[in-house]
């Protein structure tokens, strides 16, 4: 592509506004047809020169004013306020858990937060500690579009990961080998790419790698293990940072990344050229992130048909793209939670240090219902009545704290929200963007807007039994959720 201007057909941008973001408006795919994808793309990389505001919590705050004292007194503190601390720090994580989705619903900055949301998964962390979590957040924030390198060395150093893979235990004499293992299977190079003997050595260089109860990093000379190690082919007394370096420089690594990158970007079923060449971008960029993605989304392959709706909507991506079309509000905000947990992702709270599988995954016979029902339940009020999959253990917050008794959670949910599951829509922004056009062609432009393989003609006389047609802005909403209902508003 060059950057003569060219219009190109709207799927196009449309494709772009979901893979690197959660979907735009009639208006922001107007504003970009008027100029050349290369230069729509060229707008959102840099992006990645603004620095994110931090998102803190009250609980995160109020443990920061109390960490001298409990420093001090920690190992005094009654069964009762441990307790306390515990329900404390989940109430936190479950609020950042909130200003993220917020965030990502609102942000003009919307590629940032949809690369921050990958690099989550990526980097998958379950912690305890919101002060730990709100860090690590900010961590791949402040990254999410800047270099891999750093993005990798940072969280490798933060508490949160620290803690989670087990390196506080991590010292000389008795290795331990979590962290290592995973930053080499599942952060850089893959499994296949490194033996046992690898792991043991880079375990070693490991120790000593800790935190203190600031949550700043530490290097604990005393307990690291500075004898010859043998890694990946090479020798030294290495160190951490060293270990992270080699990662770095193996052609794997970039080629590990790449295929994760690409099921996120671009299409559930990996192409192997295809991923090739971006390893080779990514490589050969010194692992910039955002050059990266600006030679993905300006590439010929990444707007082949074959693309156009071949990746499921992970459950936030699905929320956020309905919260950005048609924000809505609750009087108990908890809802949000209850919508992750239905649908199987609930931020902070990875199954696994793999994070979520994505793809098919994401869709069996109960999701897939919950799914279709949601718009009716958001935007008509309607009847709230599912399973739900388990809770994690660590969610504290007496509103959630839920045995596995299923017809309990049932009845707590008709009894804390059967009356408050109505919800504020803000309707107005969304109607006004289909002034002007007649009813008739309403179907078609609802459509063309919410489906990436929109038909070709909208059939409005079949459709129009299911259609509230009382007045145009009745017609408008119920067409609006009619496709929002539909399996092919789960793809993009």
């Amino acid at each position: 592509m060059n950057d003569t201007l060219v219009h190109e057909p709207s799927w196009k941008y449309q494709h772009l506004a979901w893979r690197a973001g959660f979907g735009v408006n009639r208006q922001t795919l107007d504003t970009w047809q008027s100029t050349s994808l290369k230069h729509v793309v060229k707008t959102l990389i840099r992006q990645h020169q603004q620095q994110p505001n931090a998102l803190q919590t009250p609980e995160g705050q109020q443990l920061r004013e109390q960490m001298p004292s409990l420093q001090k007194r920690f190992l005094q503190l009654s069964t009762e306020e441990r307790k306390q601390l515990l329900k404390l720090q989940a109430r936190g994580t479950k609020n950042l858990n909130l200003a993220w989705l917020q965030e990502m619903s609102t942000t003009p900055y919307f590629l940032r937060e949809k690369m921050a949301l990958f690099w989550h998964g990526h980097f998958a962390c379950r912690v305890p500690n919101v002060l730990h979590n709100e860090q690590m957040l900010q961590v791949i924030r402040e990254n999410a579009l800047g270099n891999f390198g750093q993005l990798l060395v940072a969280v490798s150093k933060s508490p949160a990961m620290l803690q989670f893979l087990n390196n506080q235990q991590n010292r000389k004499q008795h290795p331990n080998e979590n962290f290592a293992r995973e930053v080499m299977e599942l952060f850089t190079m893959g499994r296949g790419h490194y033996t046992e003997q690898d792991v043991k050595e880079g375990a070693r260089a490991f120790t000593g790698w800790g935190f203190n109860p600031a949550g700043e990093f530490v290097f604990r000379q005393a307990v690291h293990d500075d004898g010859i190690k043998h890694f990946l082919g090479k020798t030294g007394r290495f160190n951490g940072d060293d270990i992270l370096q080699i990662l770095l420089k193996q052609r794997a690594t970039a080629y590990h990344v790449s295929e994760k990158l690409y099921r996120f970007l671009v299409n559930d079923t990996p192409q192997p050229e295809h991923v090739q060449q971006m390893a080779n971008w990514f490589y050969d960029s010194g692992y910039h992130i955002a050059t990266l993605l600006e030679k993905v989304f300006t590439s010929d392959w990444f707007y082949d048909k074959q693309q156009i709706g071949a990746h499921i909507k992970s459950p936030v991506e699905l929320l956020v793209g309905m919260q950005r079309c048609i924000p809505v509000s609750f009087r108990n905000e908890n809802i949000w939670i209850l919508f992750q947990r239905a649908l199987g992702q609930m931020l902070f709270y990875p199954p696994n240090v793999g994070g979520w599988p994505g793809g098919k995954s994401w869709i069996d016979s109960s999701s897939l219902m919950i799914r279709l029902r949601l718009p009716q339940i958001i935007y008509y009020g309607g009847e709230w009545n599912v399973h739900f999959k388990s809770m994690p253990d660590e969610i504290m917050d007496e509103e959630l704290l839920l045995t596995d008794e299923q017809q309990r959670i049932r009845n707590y949910i008709q009894k804390s929200f059967a009356s408050r599951i109505q919800a504020e829509v803000n309707w107005q922004d969304y109607l006004q963007q289909f002034n002007g056009i007649p009813d008739n062609e309403l179907p078609q432009a609802i459509a063309d807007m919410l489906l990436v393989n929109t038909p070709t003609t909208i059939d409005f006389p079949r459709l129009k039994p299911f259609l509230n047609t009382h007045d145009r802005e009745s017609l408008l909403k119920s067409c609006t959720i009619q496709f929002m209902s539909t399996p092919e508003y789960q793809v993009c």
